[in-house]
């Protein structure tokens, strides 16, 4: 039982990781990933699977340890040189030496940090010239760790990254800027990086060189028979498919014939797309529509024109039929029927359906759900309910699987405006049924109020006329206080000496034009600044000392001092600093008063 739960948690853990982050370990080894992420459970301490999935839902950032702990990124630029030496050799000529006008298309499949990719740009663009291949080649690199895959569009390395390459090429194809390497904006643009996992991710086509070296190790056997085929279908016809040296898988493959065993260099080899037909008569992909049975010809001219996408997959996991509406709205078409279910996207978005599959199968009765979002940029997001359902032959058996996909976006808005507007009902119901009993309560203590009322507007008239008696005597006492502002304001204004007022903690509150003229800093510049920051001739670090001495209750001080007017002559200042006294005889502050007393051109 301990061994089932553990397994249990395992596959839970798995399940949680694809669903929260898109990534599918299913394909992989078991033991390796038990291994890795025993790794990570030990270092947060988390004693089993269950308790490292709380960990990773209370944790999110916990996941990007994870990843780099299972996903191992081990690369360097020429990896494995004697293999490079012969794709050199051998290979790039013969991809290069065809048609000028042919593009040439290249994969780097768990491209890492990006040093395998740029090595293939290197190499073509040596066999090439920049210019040439800068037209012609195309190199799609992969990977499922998006952290290694910024770090490859960064295309910045440090120096112990590129110490194994050779001097002239580090200086053709790299720009060196202190410690770092980066490579040349010509091969950048070349190259497209992008997330993808090739155990369920639909393969890139038409691509002339895969390389995919030490990915397949660490997949299950099974996952590796799954993948073959993939690789296969990406190649072009004759295109070559370059392994690591750690994988033996093609030694005994049909699909690929060997180029060269010792370093894993493989051609493909032309093969039909395998086209099913179950004995229930579901028609397939079949070259010659009008050999069809009429009674088929006009089941699948009904099926095409009902409303509703419908796919066939066969007892094998092959997709053998896919109507006209299935072709419009999902990511489906006539070269897909053939194929296996599980590489195309439609089997995982908008929702898993391979196990769902498997349940109709195992249960023998038909599943649906409902309004599942699915979104294919750039248009709107729709709501698919999906029905999964068994077709058997007339002796019962299980033959294939028909999935029905119906557009239910207009009912799913529909039930969510009608919800919601229920609930907007209840509560307006709840609501007007309160606002009753207190309007009641309301009428009753507005007849007493009113009363009241009556009372309170004879005191308020009484307290009116005395309002405007102070509002009038306010009024008075505003245009006093204006006048004396402009009185003060005058005689700072025409006062020749300059007149500093700081407040206790030493900022300006008052700079006349006596100290604007004899110091060049107007008053606009000064108000609000600290003291001791302005940067004009007076020694203010000597003067800052006196001024707060005198705002803590010393007497007043006088003082002649050297200074430099706003025109940078020498000049002889005296400057006598009081207290900034209130009426409550309490210090708030200090009033400088600085007279210049010769040496320079004096202030008018």
């Amino acid at each position: 039982m301990p061994n089932e739960r553990n397994d249990a948690g395992f596959q839970n853990l798995i399940r949680y990781i694809q669903e929260s982050r898109g990534i599918d370990f299913r394909g992989y080894k078991s033991t390796s990933l038990r291994r890795r992420i025993a790794l990570r459970m030990e270092h947060v301490g988390a004693e089993d699977y269950e308790a490292y999935h709380d960990f990773l839902e209370a944790h999110p950032q916990e996941f990007a340890d994870l990843l780099n702990t299972i996903l191992i990124n081990v690369t360097s630029f020429f990896r494995d040189p004697d293999a490079w030496k012969l794709l050199m050799t051998e290979i790039v000529p013969r991809m290069t030496g065809t048609d000028r006008h042919e593009n040439i298309r290249i994969w780097s499949i768990g491209c890492a940090s990006g040093e395998e990719p740029y090595s293939l740009a290197i190499l073509f663009a040596e066999a090439m010239g920049l210019t040439e291949f800068s037209q012609r080649v195309k190199i799609y690199a992969t990977d499922l760790d998006e952290p290694a895959l910024n770090v490859a569009r960064r295309a910045t390395y440090q120096q112990r990254d590129v110490e194994q390459l050779p001097a002239d090429l580090l200086q053709k194809y790299f720009e060196h800027t202190g410690s770092q390497y980066m490579v040349s904006r010509e091969l950048r643009k070349s190259v497209i990086f992008g997330r993808h996992n090739i155990v369920v991710d639909a393969p890139i086509s038409r691509i002339n060189l895969v390389v995919c070296r030490n990915l397949l190790i660490y997949l299950e056997a099974d996952t590796q028979n799954a993948v073959l085929p993939r690789l296969h279908y990406a190649l072009v016809d004759d295109g070559i498919l370059f392994l690591g040296k750690a994988e033996t898988q093609l030694a005994r493959s049909r699909l690929f014939r060997s180029i060269d065993v010792k370093h894993r260099l493989f051609q493909k080899m032309s093969q039909e797309w395998r086209r099913a037909r179950g004995d229930n008569g579901i028609p397939g992909a079949e070259p010659d529509k009008g050999a069809l049975p009429l009674q088929h010809r006009l089941l699948e001219a009904i099926v095409n024109n009902t409303a509703s996408a419908c796919l066939v997959v066969d007892s094998d996991g092959i997709m053998v039929f896919v109507n006209a509406v299935a072709r419009r709205m999902l990511e489906v078409g006539e070269a897909d029927v053939g194929r296996p279910f599980r590489d195309l996207s439609i089997s995982y978005r908008p929702v898993e359906l391979r196990s769902l599959i498997d349940d109709v199968h195992r249960q023998g009765r038909p599943v649906r759900i409902e309004h599942q979002e699915y979104h294919r940029p750039p248009a709107e997001p729709i709501r698919l309910s999906i029905d999964v359902a068994p077709l058997a032959t007339r002796d019962g058996n299980l033959s294939a699987t028909l999935l029905t996909f119906t557009d239910t976006t207009r009912l799913y808005q529909l039930q969510q405006d009608l919800e919601a507007a229920h609930e907007s009902l209840e509560t307006t119901i709840e609501e007007l049924q309160s606002a009753n009993e207190e309007l009641e309560t309301t009428n009753e203590e507005l007849q007493s109020t009113n009363e009241e009322l009556e009372t309170t507007n004879e005191e308020l008239r009484a307290t009116n006329e005395e309002l405007e008696a102070t509002n009038e005597e306010l009024r008075r006492q505003s245009d006093m206080a204006l006048t004396y502002q402009q009185y003060t304001d005058a005689i700072l204004r025409s006062t020749n000496a300059g007149i500093i007022v700081l407040d206790k903690e030493l900022k300006v509150r008052s700079w006349n034009r006596g100290s604007e003229t004899t110091w060049g800093l107007r008053e606009g510049e000064a108000i609000d600044r600290e003291f001791a920051e302005l940067d004009v001739g007076l020694p203010v670090p000597q003067l800052v000392p006196l001024v707060q001495a005198v705002i803590d209750g010393g007497e007043s001080a006088d003082i002649e001092v050297s200074a430099v007017e706003r025109r940078g002559r020498p000049i002889r200042c005296r400057v006598r600093i009081t207290s900034l006294l209130y009426p409550d005889r309490a210090s708030h502050g200090a009033v400088l008063i600085v007279e210049v007393l010769g040496g320079g051109e004096r202030a008018a």
